[in-house]
């Protein structure tokens, strides 16, 4: 089932929310529509029980080229890039940042600037051997934004975060995975390989202690040590486990795989 939007694809298939940047004759450059349409597709994305695990791409050769420049210097200068931030950048990462269900980046091409920035708010990112990454923002005299400020120290380390931003390097796939920026890289040929088995994997797990893993893993500086052990992060979900918990033991002592449904 597929929703419309003007520049990308929403479509839902057995539990898994696909949705694609659909601007490849830019290399899926956000526009202020772009940004507005990523946003509302997470937020639906996150009210449909059926959803279990969301997909970001793009459409072509590019995962996303950052803002579309030609679109912001048509408007001659006159908007504030602090506003744009604010009001366009921040809430579509927020978006993803937020939802309730695991997000996978399918990384198929160049992810630079902001597009950068949409690629780490994923929960996990597999790349193609030819994608590259890219915090180019200091190549048009910017700082980092939306997010990058964030996501990149912590999971490179200051020095190499340092590096990227202010040189702009462009780091290859194995690179990113070397650093820890991506998951996995898969050679083309193998593009569309591991994707049914991770997937399948992902739909069969049950959905509120995955959300509890999302709360813990997005913002780990506000899960201190002492909390894994205080249990009070998990007590929304322990009704969910008490109901599961005799599907999950049943299905392991017959050896097969459990069927969580979730709501």
């Amino acid at each position: 089932m597929e929703t419309l939007f003007e520049h990308l694809l929403y479509e839902v298939r057995d539990g898994v929310c696909t949705i694609t940047l659909n601007r490849p004759e830019v290399l899926n450059a956000l526009n202020e529509k772009l940004n507005y349409e990523i946003k509302d597709a997470f937020l639906q994305a996150g009210k449909e029980d059926r959803v279990r695990v969301v997909v970001l791409t793009g459409a072509g050769r590019g995962f996303c080229s950052g803002a579309d420049l030609k679109a912001e210097a048509a408007f001659g200068g006159e908007r504030s890039l602090g506003d744009a931030v604010r009001s366009r950048y921040n809430p579509m990462i927020l978006a993803i940042r937020n939802l309730p269900k695991p997000v996978i980046g399918r990384l198929n091409g160049i992810a630079a600037g902001a597009g950068c920035s949409l690629a780490l708010a994923c929960d996990l990112l597999i790349a193609s051997q030819e994608a590259v990454m890219a915090e180019i923002f200091i190549s048009i005299g910017l700082v980092m934004d939306a997010g990058s400020t964030w996501f990149l120290p912590r999971l490179v380390g200051p020095y190499k975060a340092f590096e990227m931003a202010t040189l702009g390097t462009k780091v290859t796939a194995q690179e990113a995975l070397a650093a820890g920026l991506v998951n996995r890289v898969v050679r083309a040929e193998n593009w569309m390989r591991p994707w049914p088995r991770l997937l399948r994997i992902m739909h069969r797990r049950q959905p509120e202690p995955l959300d509890s893993s999302n709360r813990c893993y997005r913002n780990p500086s506000s899960f201190p040590w002492k909390k894994c052990w205080s249990g009070k992060p998990f007590a929304r979900i322990w009704p969910v486990v008490r109901r599961t918990t005799g599907k999950g033991v049943r299905a392991f002592l017959e050896k097969r795989p459990a069927a969580f449904t979730g709501k």
